[in-house]
C-alpha cells in the first residue's frame, strides 16, 4: 500500500479544501471536494487501477450527497453507503484482494 504522485496530491488537495471550509459555504467546499474526488478517480483509471477509481467515484457521490442536502435517515444511508463502498473499493484494491478483471488475456482458450 505504497503512496504515490496522486495520493499526495489528493492529500494537498483536502488538506486546501479544509482550510477554504473555514472562510466558505459548505455547499461550495462539498461541491470543490465533488470536483477533485472526480479528478482523483480519472487519474486512477487512466493509470491502470480500475477498482480505486471506481472507489473515488463512489466518494464523489458522497459528496453530492452534501450538496444535494438529503434528509434525515436517507441522508445517512446514502452518504455512510458512498463512504463504505468507497473505502471497501479503496481498500481492496490496495491490497490485492479484488481480482483483475480488467485486463484482456489472449492464453485462455473457450
Amino acid at each position: 500500500m505504497a503512496i504515490d504522485r496522486i495520493d499526495v496530491a489528493a492529500f494537498v488537495g483536502f488538506a486546501a479544501l479544509a482550510v477554504a471550509a473555514t472562510t466558505l459555504e459548505g455547499t461550495v467546499v462539498a461541491a470543490a471536494a465533488g470536483g477533485l474526488l472526480l479528478s482523483v478517480s480519472i487519474w486512477r483509471l487512466y493509470g491502470g487501477r480500475p477498482w480505486e477509481a471506481i472507489g473515488w467515484l463512489a466518494w464523489v457521490g458522497a459528496a453530492v450527497t452534501l450538496v444535494v442536502d438529503l434528509a434525515g435517515v436517507t441522508f445517512l444511508v446514502a452518504f455512510g453507503g458512498f463512504v463504505l463502498v468507497g473505502g471497501a473499493l479503496l481498500v481492496g484494491s490496495r491490497l490485492g484482494v479484488l481480482i483483475d478483471v480488467w485486463s484482456v488475456d489472449g492464453s485462455a482458450e473457450n
